[in-house]
């Protein structure tokens, strides 16, 4: 068995124009002073990574390797969320999605979308030259604004929908076999890939790719009633990356899982930060111990009603003191009779 890696702490939800988080170095010494021991980066704000150039130039890998190593820490993964999103878009979200792509794109879904898979390849390139093995990101959607069946979704229209959504990101998974990183897509709400169906649908349209991996966050989980255990046990050998987030679902006599267009405070389902929600980590530690995860726990902080400097600072004790170290023997083996096959098949009776 393998002893999970960590603690982590994803820094999308911390980068800023203050200090100490808005330059890789100062926000590294701030999570190693922490007791953070990874970090995983994103991609979009060239202050921490250029991606492009990181894809281009090893001399320029092994320096931010380098910024991230100065402070005790090591890069899990990157990610490219915001990128993977934009690799498909229905049209009914396009103005709102233009935020995410440089302003020459907006406005261009076919030049978005060519940026996009750009992206994507060069981070497959950028991941290799640090010496990471796994990829967090989105699947973007096609199909999300139809993920309620009214008005009736005319045949074909799901079929059709992750038809192409393969055909996009097969070249793309081919450039990560290529540079030897698994893609790792967080199953989320707004995502084609948003449970497990969804995820099985997808992996039959790109024939099983062996790089088309999963982001394990359960999160989103208590957020749609999905048993997030269950889902470990089903999906272990895809599982490649992990974001440690807590959430909580209250409903009541008003709303439930749709949430009645109200805001993260006032919704039955939200996310929490770590302890505050109603996620079984005892449990999710347990299972991703028994089935040898070989990645990172990374918290991925995000909560309506925590402060997040205070959320990082508990987080990073909540996970270093729910990773098992795992045995490396049996517990009973005090009791051991020896080994010896004759003894063996006399008690067989053979």
């Amino acid at each position: 068995m393998k002893t999970i890696k960590g603690p982590a702490i994803f820094l999308a939800q911390f980068i800023s124009d203050q200090p100490p988080f808005n330059s890789l170095a100062s926000i590294c010494e701030w999570a190693s002073g922490l007791g953070y021991k990874g970090v995983q980066i994103p991609t979009l704000d060239s202050r921490f990574i250029d991606l492009q150039k990181a894809a281009e130039s090893q001399t320029y890998a092994d320096e931010v390797t380098g910024t991230v190593q100065a402070a005790g820490l090591e890069i899990t993964e990157l990610s490219t969320h915001l990128q993977g999103q934009l690799v498909a878009v229905n049209p009914v979200y396009d103005t709102l999605f233009d935020g995410f792509a440089p302003e020459a794109v907006r406005g261009n879904p076919k030049a978005r979308q060519a940026w996009a898979v750009q992206q994507l390849k060069y981070a497959a390139k950028a991941s290799q030259n640090l010496g990471l093995t796994a990829h967090a990101t989105f699947s973007g959607a096609l199909l999300w604004p139809m993920v309620y069946p009214w008005p009736q979704r005319p045949a074909g229209l799901v079929e059709t929908g992750f038809d192409e959504l393969a055909r996009r990101w097969l070249p793309i998974l081919q450039t990560f076999d290529e540079c030897g990183v698994d893609v790792c897509y967080e199953i989320h709400a707004g995502e084609d890939l948003h449970d497990g169906v969804s995820y099985e649908l997808f992996l039959d349209k790109v024939q099983h790719h062996p790089r088309a991996c999963l982001l394990y966050d359960p999160s989103h989980f208590v957020l749609q009633c999905l048993n997030y255990l269950e889902y470990i046990d089903i999906y272990h050998e895809r599982i490649r990356a992990f974001h440690v987030k807590d959430a909580e679902f209250n409903p009541n006599g008003r709303q439930g899982v749709y949430g009645g267009y109200q805001n993260w405070v006032d919704r039955a389902g939200r996310f929490r930060s770590l302890g505050d929600g109603q996620v079984d980590f005892k449990a999710i530690f347990s299972k991703m111990a028994q089935y040898d995860f070989p990645g990172w726990a990374v918290l991925e902080w995000e909560c309506a009603l925590k402060h997040p400097e205070d959320g990082a600072r508990e987080g990073a004790t909540f996970i270093r003191d729910h990773i098992i170290h795992v045995t490396d023997k049996a517990f009973d083996d005090f009791a051991a009779a020896g080994t010896d096959e004759a003894h063996n098949k006399s008690l067989l009776g053979l």
